[in-house]
């Protein structure tokens, strides 16, 4: 059954039946908006669009993995800011055509990302398009806590990391040459695995400045460096590469460094820190803040690709 075959408000109704508004909704999905409690007084909103060719495909990943991918990237963002997500609005535009079953595979998907961190999906909208495409808007509560932006590292502060970087850039890569395995890094990128709680313990920590980790840690870190006026150093001994990595690696003839420091979408976080501070659990120290500007890897400029860019 194609969704042109249950309408746009039978479409909804069979989603909004796979979905739970998560304990922060007052009112959740049904009215024209949604109400969604904010303790702290204020709200942290973050935003993403997902587009079939570029961003997914269906032949690479099943709906609900894909839905699960749409979710995992707003839900770093506002954990990066040092918050607690609370809820998610989701807009999908696709063609009539479009199985009714895969939305809502994509439903279950986004409610079991949303539940790992107790948030839930309040509303949205649906649209007819040529091209398939998920927007997501997510919402979150600071706790009483400062945001953490990315213009606050200081000269002195330790760089870290809570998370896995290059699992997903390898698993797209392996993809894309055609290839299904191994396994771990092909799940890696239809599946990431965030360290959500990390963001604000990182906040409670002290955390100077800090970034979701979604185009790639030298790209990202770049804009921390860029923002607070610093230089940042990542060292490579910091990072070990797993050996089904450096095998796969080895078969496709790609420096597993890359990867690791160019890779985007496992949705790492990456904060920085003052000197002499205890870092939080799920933290490693990776790098240093400088005085001066600009990126370098073990003290010099890297000269292989820095990340993601949309337009490039």
């Amino acid at each position: 059954m194609s969704i042109a075959d249950t309408g746009e408000f039978g479409l909804i109704s069979r989603v909004v039946a796979r979905l739970d508004a998560g304990p922060k909704a007052l009112l959740g999905p049904g009215d024209d908006g949604a109400v969604v409690a904010a303790p702290d007084g204020r709200v942290v909103a973050s935003t993403d669009v997902l587009v079939e060719g570029r961003h997914f495909r269906r032949d690479w990943a099943g709906a609900a993995e894909i839905g699960r991918r749409a979710a995992a990237a707003n839900l770093a963002d506002i954990v990066a800011m040092g918050a607690d997500p609370t809820a998610l609005l989701v807009a999908l535009c696709a063609p009539t055509d479009l199985d009714v079953a895969w939305a809502e595979e994509l439903a279950e998907g986004l409610a079991a990302e949303t539940a790992l961190v107790g948030a839930g999906v309040v509303g949205g909208d649906v649209s007819a398009s040529p091209t398939l495409m998920i927007a997501v808007t997510a919402l979150g509560d600071l706790g009483g806590r400062p945001p953490v932006t990315r213009d606050g590292a200081q000269p002195g502060d330790i760089v870290a990391l809570a998370g896995r970087t290059g699992w997903a850039a390898a698993g797209y890569t392996i993809l894309s040459r055609g290839f299904r395995t191994p396994k771990a890094l092909v799940e890696a990128y239809r599946c990431p695995q965030v360290p959500y709680a990390a963001g604000p313990r990182a906040a409670a920590a002290g955390a100077t400045s800090m970034i979701d980790v979604s185009d790639g840690l030298l790209q990202d870190m770049g804009h921390v460096a860029t923002a607070s006026l610093v230089a940042i150093d990542l060292r490579t001994e910091a990072f070990s590469v797993p050996d089904q990595m450096r095998d796969a690696a080895t078969a496709l003839g790609v420096d597993p460094y890359h990867w690791l420091l160019a890779g985007g979408d496992d949705h790492a976080l990456a904060a920085t820190f003052p000197p002499g501070v205890t870092l939080p659990e799920g933290w490693r120290e990776i790098g240093s803040v400088h005085d001066g500007e600009g990126l370098t890897v073990d003290r010099k400029p890297w000269t292989g690709g820095t990340g993601w860019d949309h337009f490039r």
